[in-house]
């Protein structure tokens, strides 16, 4: 399912920013927030599918 690959990558993305923010970079953590919105909208693209995929059996 494309919509899980995109989820997964985006997570993969993020990692080497929270381990900024951790240690007090605050532009890090600015990219955190923003990048953990898109997550956020990603995995509800996520749960649509799975809806159409089981509304469709």
């Amino acid at each position: 399912m494309q919509a899980y690959e995109e989820l997964k990558q985006l997570v993969a993305e993020i990692e080497a920013d929270i381990n900024k923010a951790e240690g007090g970079n605050k532009a890090a953590g600015t990219r955190v927030r923003k990048q953990m919105q898109m997550i956020k909208q990603a995995a509800q693209n996520v749960r649509n599918k799975v809806l159409e995929i089981r509304s469709t059996d």
